[in-house]
């Protein structure tokens, strides 16, 4: 929550804050950090269509979610 909380305020430097990205439209939750960074890297090699697959297969309405994770 804290890390999406600085995202969304554009506080972390890198694409949220340079293209002013403000939505969560999907996320995963990881037991440890190091499981959450091998499935960030295993995502960054997969095509757009793909990961825009992966949000509209659990959120179609590209809703925002970070409301329900706080």
């Amino acid at each position: 929550m804290r890390r999406a909380g600085e995202h969304r305020e554009g506080l972390t430097p890198g694409f949220t804050s340079r293209y002013g990205v403000k939505m969560l439209v999907w996320f995963e939750a990881f037991d440890t950090r190091e499981d959450a960074f091998r499935r960030e890297r295993q995502m960054k090699v997969w095509r757009r269509a793909r990961k825009i697959e992966l949000i509209e297969k659990t959120n179609p309405g590209w809703r925002d979610l970070y409301p329900e994770i706080c």
